[in-house]
């Protein structure tokens, strides 16, 4: 039988977290070509191949994933014995795709307690238009407006969010009373999303307070439409965590409510890794904390 040297796993570790041969190399302390010999011997100690060659770089293959689990679960084990302590010593990249809204209001002020908690750990917050996929491992996990109806996900809700009209009150003050959802036809300037660029169907939400209204200030970006709305450009509809939140601007007709959901998604071959479950739980936590502003 033969026996697996630690270090090809080490190395295995270093290329998995950096993506890089060279860069795995600096973090051991050993040159590129050192590296991948000791990812070729522990493949063919296992028989398996382990990575796939991009121009990104090194992607885990399947395999790869799931000797990925085994060995964080290893390489845990033995910091924890070296430490005495069952959190000490995490480190690792993880990159949570997320909305714009969800990423700069609800995660970005508290990211420096997940720093604290694990200064071992690489964070990428990617809060864009748009969503990176955790089945194609794009991401290593997303928080999501809808649940996914297919791939090899684990997928479990995070919470209920509310959105409303909002305005500023010097625009208010210059432009036709808002009694009702059919006053907004006339006379104002309606702050929406660019229709043919919407990424979820859940973003379209002026429909639902009226079929009839269509923005005619347009950004693919709610960062920018809250901007306009601040500055007293118009009536739009903004997460409640980020209306209220800003003191510049006033609900409109607040009896019409946009009840909206977020989702928090992994890869069902990385989910049980140490450094994922770990932000995991942390995403939780804070959107727990903040429950009064995403339902208020």
């Amino acid at each position: 039988m033969q026996v697996t040297d630690w270090s090809d796993f080490q190395a295995f570790l270093a290329v998995a977290h950096t993506g890089k041969l060279a860069l795995a190399g600096e973090a051991l302390g050993m040159d590129a070509t050192t590296v991948s010999r000791r990812l070729r011997r522990l493949e063919s100690r296992l028989g398996a191949t382990l990575f796939e060659q991009t121009r990104e770089g090194h992607i885990l293959t399947q395999a790869g994933e799931r000797v990925l689990i085994a060995v964080e679960d290893m390489a845990q084990a033995s910091r924890e014995l070296e430490a005495k302590g069952p959190d000490a010593g995490l480190t690792g990249h993880v990159r949570i795709s997320v909305s714009e809204g969800f990423g700069n209001w609800v995660l970005a002020p508290n990211l420096g307690d997940l720093a604290a908690r694990h200064p071992g750990l690489v964070i990428d917050l990617v809060a864009s238009s748009g969503f990176l996929s955790p089945s194609r491992r794009e991401a290593d996990m997303a928080v999501l407006l809808s649940r996914p109806k297919a791939g090899p996900l684990i997928a479990r809700k995070l919470s209920d969010y509310a959105l409303r009209l909002y305005a500023s009150p010097h625009y208010l003050a210059q432009h036709p009373s808002i009694r009702r959802a059919s006053d907004l036809s006339s006379g104002h300037h309606l702050v929406g999303y660019v229709p043919e660029l919407i990424y979820a169907p859940e973003l379209n939400y002026l429909s639902e307070i009226d079929p009839e209204l269509v923005a005619n200030l347009r950004s693919t970006s709610i960062l920018a439409q809250h901007r306009i709305l601040a500055a007293a450009g118009g009536v739009g509809v903004l997460p409640c965590f980020i209306g209220d939140a800003d003191p510049t601007l006033v609900r409109v007709l607040p009896e019409h409510v946009i009840i909206r959901s977020f989702w928090l998604v992994t890869h069902k071959d990385t989910h049980g890794l140490q450094r994922i479950r770990a932000v995991n739980s942390w995403i939780s936590e804070n959107v727990k904390s903040q429950a009064k502003c995403l339902m208020p």
